[in-house]
């Protein structure tokens, strides 16, 4: 049985994107990368891990890392 994958987070370049599924399944969360738009990518974990995941992202990484300011 296939686990669903959510978005959680968007990544500006595949090292960036790398770093990120390291830090989660560091954190023990099965991450995957997909190709997004120009160069960015897309980190999906399994739905379950959803907020596990955000969490370990956030402890990890600067805020502004995460959220693109408007």
């Amino acid at each position: 049985m296939s686990l669903a994958m959510v978005k959680v987070a968007n990544a500006g370049d595949v090292a960036e994107a790398e770093e990120m599924q390291a830090i989660l399944q560091a954190a023990g969360i099965e991450a995957e990368l997909q190709a997004g738009e120009v160069g960015a990518v897309t980190v999906l974990v399994p739905e379950s891990d959803l907020e596990a995941a955000q969490e370990a992202l956030e402890a990890l990484t600067e805020p502004d890392d995460l959220i693109s300011e408007p």
